[in-house]
């Protein structure tokens, strides 16, 4: 499967196609504090020009003539701030570090851009990779690993003691010994629940004991009959087979792995597919979307949907009219997903002044200062371990950061934490899974015979 993906990463980039966008930025609601609101308008600044050896040269020779050198960083934060605030938080983090060293050896220049998975995919087909890159939900590629374009960023973190300011991307982006990307925020997700309408439908919190007691409460609340339905299906389903597989062993190490036939074949997969199609079935296909951000108003402003499959970052977006009743809280079994997600990657052959700048900025942006910042600014679970995001929370007195910090709590206390599949399995699954989950909810679909096909598809994906 890894050769597939490399030739397939290579194919997308000569091709000049558009890879999924976190942060993780992708268009998907359903995407990480990273990720762009589903509408932004396009702000992208025209990407560097791969480097040649050429230029290369002469960026060495006016680094020993004394002239300043650059270090530019793409990030996907191009939103205005009317649109979305956190694009700008994250801007004015990055903005604090440049002027912090404006009158260094080298200028950072933090670059927005829409396409940065595109602009990367290039110049790795190239046989190059970007100063600095917050890389999008793309991750690190393979084929950029393999040609040994990416910085090893583990002796730096075990020689400074950063293990507890890059937290769970010290285990979860660990490749053999080597981390080439530090994500300085943790993709957290869980379920987000209406619980004024719970209470009308006379449903309480032991709906989340299991996936049947979930199945009956939805039912009860889509027969109020007064317009109100049980969740978002479509995009969110994949997260109730992501949990299901997750409550097993052996489903835990099939999430944590790429993709197999054995794992398509499994009794773990099918259970999981099947129990999310039934769930989605029920639910009304009238009520799946691709993408979360297409009914997301139904949950956090209209109050007329039960359940939200969601990260913790949507308590920026819950309307003040329902801040008391939307609730946090976790999957069925006591299980989260939390995932590193792509992160911060440093180009290997740089100028020791650039990799030294570049270091310092993964620093900078896992210490507890801006971390706080993340947290409390951006609406996003930082990275950070040390910080008490309870105290945060209420020393702010933003009942938006209060739960975030209850939403934060759950997922990193969960008995099970389980990485999203779709970093594992690759975006290209995913869809096919989210796309097998939509055709399910049509009333009279074959389920079985659906999941047939899929598991087909699946095999011809993985090669």
């Amino acid at each position: 499967m890894k050769k597939k993906m490399v030739s397939l990463l290579v194919a997308a980039a000569l091709c000049g196609t558009m890879m999924a966008g976190c942060g993780s930025s992708g268009s998907s609601a359903d995407s990480s504090a990273t990720e762009a609101p589903a509408q932004a308008e396009t702000q992208t600044e025209a990407p560097a020009e791969e480097s040649s050896a050429e230029e290369t040269q002469e960026s060495e020779a006016d680094a020993s003539s004394g002239e300043q050198e650059i270090l530019e960083f793409y990030h996907g934060y191009y939103q205005d701030e009317s649109e979305w605030a956190a694009a700008q938080a994250m801007r004015d983090i990055y903005d604090a570090f440049a002027e912090q060293h404006a009158d260094g050896p080298v200028t950072f220049k933090a670059i927005a851009v829409e396409n940065r998975d595109d602009i990367v995919s290039a110049q790795v087909a190239g046989g190059s990779f970007p100063d600095l890159v917050d890389a999008g939900n793309a991750g690190i590629s393979l084929a950029a690993i393999e040609q040994d374009l990416i910085y090893d960023l583990k002796p730096f973190i075990d020689e400074r003691g950063l293990q507890d300011a890059v937290g769970l991307n010290y285990t979860q982006h660990d490749r053999d010994g080597h981390i080439y990307a530090v994500h300085d925020q943790i993709e957290s997700r869980g379920l987000w629940y209406n619980a004024s309408l719970f209470e009308k439908a006379g449903v309480s919190e032991d709906a989340f004991a299991d996936w049947t007691t979930f199945g009956d409460a939805m039912e009860k609340i889509r027969a109020l009959g007064d317009g109100s339905y049980g969740y978002i299906a479509g995009q969110g389903s994949c997260n109730i087979v992501n949990a299901i597989m997750a409550t097993t062993e052996a489903g835990r190490g099939m999430i944590a792995s790429d993709l197999t036939e054995e794992t398509i074949n499994s009794a773990e997969f099918a259970e999981a597919f099947k129990t999310a199609a039934q769930l989605d079935q029920a639910n009304g296909s009238a009520h799946t979307t691709e993408d979360n951000g297409n009914l997301m108003a139904d949950f956090n402003t209209n109050g007329t949907v039960g359940v939200l499959f969601n990260g913790v970052w949507n308590a920026s977006a819950i309307d003040a009219s329902l801040t008391d009743a939307l609730e946090p809280t976790i999957f069925p079994g006591n299980v989260a997903i939390a995932s590193a997600g792509g992160g911060l990657a440093v180009a290997n052959g740089m100028s020791e002044a650039k990799t030294e700048l570049a270091l310092e900025f993964i620093e900078y942006m896992t210490s507890a200062e801006v971390q706080e910042k993340i947290f409390t600014e951006v609406q996003a679970n930082p990275c950070n371990t040390t910080l008490d995001l309870d105290a945060l929370a209420e020393a702010s007195g933003d009942p938006a950061t209060i739960k975030l910090a209850r939403a934060c709590s759950l997922v990193n206390g969960a008995d099970i934490v389980v990485i999203d599949m779709s970093y594992s399995w690759g975006s290209d699954v995913s869809s096919a899974i989210i796309n097998a989950l939509m055709e399910c909810a049509v009333s009279g679909t074959d389920i079985d015979a659906r999941f047939e096909q899929l598991q087909k598809e699946l095999i011809a994906l993985i090669g």
